[in-house]
């Protein structure tokens, strides 16, 4: 039988599959490669903007530590900067340099250590243990009889809160070591012979800093407290004689220092209350000086009151008031061309209130009647003098004719009679020619006022004190004129302007400081101005 021939399988074909023709991955054709194209299709990894923004905060970074004198690290890595500083802390500290005001004491370290890092305790701890190292030093002090280190390293260990009984003691030891070698008894010796001699203040050998000493040793040395006492009756006594005789500045000096040395002694109520009557019967004495037009004595009284207390306002706006007052002096006397009396309440003005608004007013106000001078009186020889003085009169007749009296500056009726015044003040037609002016500038000011053209009233009242000087009637003016402007300012305020309201009170003060209802309209501009802050 001959063997079966082997069975082979057919080869079975395969139909390919609907869809796009696969493609084996190849690297194509390398020499069409365009390596320019790739190059400009590249970005940076960073936008240009923000590498420019990243370069001005290093800068920035660089900049503050140069100029602050900071390392750099200091402000990424506090904690390395705290670390440093306690380590230099403790190496202060084992020194025994407790404190130092260049920072470099084992105190300062410390608290600048906390301040950078407030969460750790280490530096606490630190300050407490420069807490006790300060009341050892003070200890060892007191046992060299070195007082002044000793009352030094007491004071730093209780200011860092060392236990208050061991500060206690250590303060006992050193009251009485102080007082052995002081000699309590020869100080109260002493103490005792400036009291007889009537040395109560003032000096260091005086009764009372003696006996403040010594109390400071021994606080409940009977013969020390019982001497204090009579020393104080007596100081207050000459405070009493000195407020009698008008010297409240001298009193008060007294007073304070009686109040400094024992605040609780039963004379000093009875002598604060004669002190305080006697400041309000000077302020009102200094009012009523600057009234009646004394500025010098007001001033001086308004100056003792701002020795006794500088925050005294009522004093320093009566002081501002006298300024003014020499301030308006200094323009009706450069309104009649007297220059030097100008000059003379000018310099008064401004040592009182150097740059307030009616010190810089009067000198414009000089300028410019020395250049109205210079127009009208060109120098002359004196065989011309008469001439000019007539023409004058008759530029004068001409500006009053045309109802030129106060205006243009310059041209007006009053400045030629003010030039041919300064010629010739004895000059009849002078006389003549002041007299019909003045009904002139009355009729102006009564006139204006009505019509609430102040700037004007207030140029004819400026004329009419200068042509007649000042007087009841005038003052009576002057301050209608003021009140008006206080009217201004009510307004102003009601309607909401508080800028133009206190432009009108500065109007009223210029004109006269004393009228009634200008401290009521001060107080409500102050609160209307504070309630807009």
């Amino acid at each position: 039988m001959n063997p079966s021939p082997p069975i082979h399988p057919e080869p079975q074909s395969h139909r390919a599959l609907p869809g796009p023709r696969r493609q084996e991955p190849g690297w194509g054709r390398v020499d069409q490669l365009d390596f320019h194209e790739v190059a400009r299709d590249r970005r940076p990894l960073m936008p240009r903007a923000r590498r420019l923004a990243w370069m001005v905060v290093v800068a920035m970074l660089i900049l503050a530590a140069v100029l602050l004198r900071r390392p750099l690290a200091d402000w990424i890595w506090p904690e390395t900067r705290a670390q440093a500083l306690r380590e230099q802390a403790a190496l202060a500290l084992e020194r025994g340099h407790l404190t130092a005001g260049d920072g470099s004491g084992a105190r300062e370290l410390y608290e600048a250590a906390i301040a950078i890092d407030p969460d750790r305790n280490e530096a606490r701890t630190g300050l407490a243990r420069v807490a006790q190292a300060a009341l050892a030093q003070a200890d060892a002090a007191l046992r060299r009889d070195d007082f002044a280190l000793a009352h030094r390293q007491l004071a730093l260990a209780r200011e860092l809160q060392v236990p208050r009984a061991s500060a206690e003691a250590v303060a006992a030891r050193l009251r009485a070591r102080e007082a052995d070698v002081a000699g309590i008894e020869g100080l109260l010796a002493q103490a005792e012979v400036a009291r007889e001699q009537g040395r109560l203040d003032g000096a260091g050998d005086a009764a009372l800093p003696v006996y403040r000493r010594v109390l400071s040793l021994r606080p409940d040395n009977l013969r020390a407290l019982e001497g204090r006492e009579d020393a104080l009756s007596e100081l207050l006594q000459q405070a009493r004689r000195a407020l009698q005789s008008g010297q409240v500045g001298q009193a008060a000096t007294m007073i304070a220092a009686a109040r400094g040395y024992d605040p609780g002694h039963v004379d000093l109520p009875q002598r604060q209350g004669e002190l305080t009557r006697a400041i309000e019967q000077l302020r009102q004495r200094a009012d009523r000086d600057r009234r009646r037009g004394e500025l010098q004595a007001a001033a001086g009284k308004y100056r003792q009151l701002l020795q006794i207390d500088a925050e005294d306002a009522v004093a320093a706006r009566g002081m501002a008031a006298v300024a003014a007052a020499h301030a308006m002096r200094a323009e009706r006397a450069a309104a009649d061309f007297d220059f030097r009396g100008a000059e003379a309440a000018l310099r008064e003005a401004r040592a009182i209130a150097p740059g307030s608004e009616a010190v810089e007013r009067a000198a414009n106000r000089i300028a410019d009647a020395r250049r109205t001078r210079a127009r009208l009186l060109p120098p002359a020889a004196s065989r011309l003098q008469a001439s000019r003085v007539d023409t004058l009169l008759r530029e004068a007749a001409q500006a009053e004719a045309r109802g030129d009296l106060l205006t243009p500056p310059g041209d007006s009726a009053y400045d030629k009679l003010r030039a041919a015044r300064a010629l010739a003040p004895a000059h009849p037609g002078v006389a003549r020619a002041q007299a019909r002016l003045v009904p002139a500038a009355k009729q102006c000011f009564e006139r204006e006022l009505p019509r609430n053209d102040l700037g004007r009233a207030r140029i004819c009242l400026d004329a009419w004190i200068a042509l007649e000087g000042e007087g009841s009637v005038t003052r009576q003016a002057r301050r209608r004129l003021a009140q008006r402007w206080l009217a201004v300012g009510a307004e102003r305020l009601g309607a909401g302007e508080v800028a133009s309201a206190a432009a009108a009170l500065r109007s009223a003060e210029s004109i006269d400081r004393a009228t009634p209802g200008i401290e009521d309209f001060r107080a409500r501009l102050r609160a209307a101005s504070a309630s807009r802050d």
